[in-house]
């Protein structure tokens, strides 16, 4: 961790093998834990809690203050799991008095110029492509992928295995399981790939599959889905976890699979 060139707060806490690169800037109520590497002209400002063996690349941001009017100098963190990688010139915001706390879980991916904003809650094993964009406020669930340059408003949740195209515009909440992907962002079906390499199987993901098309395809709508798919279709994990989603979501649903118009239509 002695590195000349570099400044680290002497009341920043950090593990003993820490590995910090010329040119970092640690301030105080920091913690890093072990294994972890920061690499050139890093910032880390106050209220960083990082986990361990985690790999920040050069030009990052970490725990600067919410881009938020309303913030007062609340007392709030950020605070990032183990195993995950942050590169270039990523930012992540503190939290406000909303939560007290911007979360990015373990195994994560953060790609280059990725912004999360004050109170996401980031799960495990998430990727963010570059230049993905989070609004503040947002939930992502665990093995969600969301593609390069797309913009997540505030408040949307986006589901567990769910995976959002790049450029995507997401105005409103996506669901687990799915691909959302056009303009206005649809569903587009089941992200059975993924779930295939999760250990998900053919009967699994043919439920799943069973379920959107009574809630997106068929014409139904949401309520009247929902209805049909608690009397025919049998309780898993799977439908129940869909099922929970759609009750609490607060945004709406994006939009089921339908015609979009082309242009010169």
């Amino acid at each position: 961790m002695n590195q000349p060139l570099a400044y680290v707060h002497p009341q920043a806490k950090i593990a003993s093998n820490v590995v910090i690169e010329p040119f970092v800037n640690i301030e105080k109520n920091v913690v890093i834990e072990e294994g972890t590497w920061i690499g050139s002209n890093v910032t880390i400002m106050e209220g960083a809690r990082i986990g361990k063996n985690c790999k920040i690349f050069p030009g990052a941001v970490i725990a600067a203050i919410p881009q938020d009017l309303k913030f007062d100098d609340e007392d709030t963190i950020v605070k990032i799991g183990d195993n995950t990688t942050i590169r270039e010139f990523v930012t992540i915001n503190r939290g406000t008095k909303a939560s007290y706390k911007t979360v990015v879980g373990n195994n994560c991916m953060l790609m280059a110029y990725v912004h999360v904003a004050h109170d996401c809650f980031i799960g495990n094993n998430v990727i963010l492509a570059n230049n993905a964009t989070l609004a503040g406020h947002i939930t992502i669930d665990d093995w969600a992928i969301i593609g390069g340059m797309a913009a997540i408003h505030q408040f949307v949740k986006i589901g567990a295995h769910s995976f959002v195209s790049g450029g995507a515009l997401a105005r409103k909440d996506i669901p687990p399981f799915v691909k959302a992907a056009r303009e206005p962002l649809s569903y587009v079906g089941v992200n059975s790939i993924g779930l295939r390499r999760r250990g998900y199987s053919n009967e699994q993901i043919n439920q799943i599959q069973d379920i959107y098309r009574i809630i997106f395809v068929k014409g139904y709508n949401v309520s009247q889905g929902i209805s049909i798919v608690e009397a025919d279709v049998p309780a898993t994990p799977e439908r129940d976890d869909i099922l929970s989603f759609i009750a609490k979501s607060t945004r709406g649903l994006m939009k089921g699979y339908g015609k979009v118009q082309k242009t010169g239509e």
